[in-house]
């Protein structure tokens, strides 16, 4: 099988997403996770001349790296400047250097005020500088792909001057992410057609959404490396996601990389802490719901010898199948979840559990498998009894500088009730109007409430569940009950229904 070399440059260019700067302390943890980990071969870890707290970060990762017999894998970027930064890479401790040149012509004549003879003259002498440092050198080509579409000419005459210097590598970046697959695939072949005995990178900006497309169309056109980023963090819109590249290449290339997939979810997400940039939940690989199937046709295919799997099974890294829980859950969903929790219900039971489930993701509200049993418990431990007294309608009504008010319509024994109260609070409003109808409409005695109490259930969500307990005393005898939802007054209100049930139904 085919072998395909990956450049790591989350700490050199991913650092360069805005707002983001690592500590030492997070280099030299992520370094240690990249090359130990994921086996990373290569990680381009700083730029050279950046600072000196920056110097001593990379003194002390190529301290680590030493030590570890892995200096070889770590790379600093340096620049065509008379030497500052080969005896900067030097004193570091480092042994490879990535030297930053113009790769078109635009760059050296408008940014560097050279002509291509003046500018390639300079990359050799530097070139000759590092290697006599008795560094490696690999060779940036920045902005050559626009090299490749407006100066071609000078992109070859460049390669022409340079290929038979010590350059381990030539690193072909995409600098502005204009390219497509078609044209990557074309410029990179023209590159290795051209001169065949070189090594060639690519290093893609993912502006267009395309560089996942374009590390797969280099690499078919015969590039050797790749450059990528962990989260895909970089300028602008980033860099080649190390997750979806080496997956794609895994499996729509079949070439190998070396990188232990098990460890891409931990990796990027200790990463993502570290950065401050959250992952997109639907992120290919690594977002948090693209292992959540939704649809419950989806589990039900599942269950009927897996129609909805493809090759990015979960657990190849490190995850688990999800069936997530809302308003498109169908009962192969719910039965999924209760399986992986233990708990066995009859086909009525799950059955109310859905619709309970599904009035939930009514509302947009997401339930988490840790809230099901509760769920479970607050349809099922009432559904005995005969349902006399229910909530036809009701509205609260808050407004600044007034007391709540509640217009509440109850239907008892098959008659409708409806009264309006003001309270102290919005489900005092809703008690008071209730207290009503049963005292002076009905001719009952009303329960007193005797206790209060509102709790996320354990290992829930806190935007998607509230269980409000409510304690009562109804002619010396103490009645508790528990009611479920999204909002805290709604649950207390499906409380207070549970409660009339029980005392009409004695």
């Amino acid at each position: 099988m085919k072998s395909i070399e990956i450049m790591d440059t989350t700490l050199r260019d991913g650092e360069q997403t805005s707002g983001v700067s690592f500590s030492t302390s997070e280099k030299m943890a992520i370094t240690r996770l990249l090359l130990q980990d994921l086996h990373v071969p290569r990680v381009e870890i700083a730029s050279a001349r950046v600072s000196e707290g920056e110097r001593a970060t990379v003194a002390r990762i190529c301290s680590w790296a030493a030590a570890n017999r892995c200096i070889g894998a770590i790379e600093v970027l340096g620049f065509i400047d008379r030497g500052k930064s080969v005896d900067w890479v030097k004193g570091v401790g480092a042994k490879v250097i990535n030297l930053l040149a113009k790769g078109s012509e635009k760059h050296c004549r408008l940014q560097l005020k050279m002509t291509p003879e003046e500018h390639f003259k300079a990359i050799a002498e530097e070139i000759g500088r590092a290697s006599g440092a008795g560094l490696e050198v690999n060779l940036y080509l920045e902005d050559w792909s626009n090299g490749m579409k407006h100066s071609p000419d000078y992109v070859f005459s460049l390669m022409d001057a340079l290929r038979e210097l010590p350059v381990r590598r030539y690193l072909l970046p995409d600098t502005l992410g204009i390219l497509d697959p078609a044209d990557t695939g074309l410029y990179v072949s023209k590159m290795v057609e051209r001169y065949p005995e070189l090594h060639f990178d690519f290093h893609a900006h993912n502006d267009y959404d395309l560089a996942t497309a374009n590390v797969l169309a280099a690499v078919k056109a015969g590039a050797r490396g790749i450059h990528c980023t962990v989260n895909g963090l970089g300028e602008r819109a980033g860099n080649a996601a190390l997750s979806s590249s080496v997956t794609a290449l895994h499996d729509m290339l079949g070439v190998m990389t070396g990188i232990d997939e098990s460890k891409i979810n931990k990796v990027s997400h200790i990463v993502e802490s570290f950065s401050g940039i959250p992952v997109p939940p639907n992120k290919p690989i690594i977002g948090e719901s693209v292992f959540t199937q939704c649809a419950g046709v989806h589990a039900d295919g599942d269950n009927k010898s897996k129609l909805y799997y493809n090759d990015l099974l979960p657990e190849r890294f490190g995850r688990e199948r999800e069936y997530a829980l809302g308003k498109t859950s169908g009962r192969a969903n719910i039965r999924k979840n209760l399986e992986a929790l233990g708990i066995e219900l009859s086909d009525e039971e799950v059955l109310k559990v859905t619709d309970r489930v599904i009035q939930l993701g009514d509302k947009k509200e997401l339930v988490s498998q840790a809230d099901l049993p509760f769920i479970v418990a607050d349809v099922l431990r009432h559904s005995a009894l005969p349902t006399r007294v229910r909530v036809a309608n009701y509205a609260l009504n808050l407004a600044q500088g007034l007391r709540p008010t509640a217009t509440v319509k109850l239907i008892v024994d098959d008659t409708e009730y409806q009264e309006s109260a003001v309270g102290d609070g919005q489900f005092d409003a809703f008690m008071r109007a209730v207290r009503t109808i049963y005292t002076q409409r009905l001719g009952r005695t009303f329960p007193t409430l005797s206790n209060y109490s509102v709790n996320i259930p354990p290992g829930g969500r806190t935007d998607a569940l509230v269980q409000t307990t409510v304690t009562w005393n109804h002619e010396g005898t103490s009645i508790k009950t528990r009611g479920l939802d999204a909002d805290q007054t709604e649950a207390a209100i499906r409380a207070t229904v549970k409660m009339l049930n029980i005392i009409d139904n004695k």
